[in-house]
């Protein structure tokens, strides 16, 4: 059995299903996206590919601290 755990949206310019847990920067080439493509997404996708935004937050917070 497959468990799918990450948060997703129907991008209308892409016309497909994206990931929220990946960057911004990620999603638009993984789509083709054309430079200065207005992403209906805009502030929904993680600062840290593969993670929440509340657990990037943590791990940004932590590396901060460290350094």
């Amino acid at each position: 059995m497959c468990t799918f755990d990450s948060p997703i949206g129907r991008c209308e310019v892409a016309k497909e299903i994206v990931l929220l847990d990946q960057t911004q920067r990620e999603c638009s080439h993984e789509h083709a996206c054309a430079a200065g493509t207005e992403c209906p997404f805009e502030g929904c996708f993680t600062p840290v590919s593969g993670l929440s935004v509340e657990h990037a937050s943590k791990v940004i917070k932590a590396l901060a601290a460290a350094a």
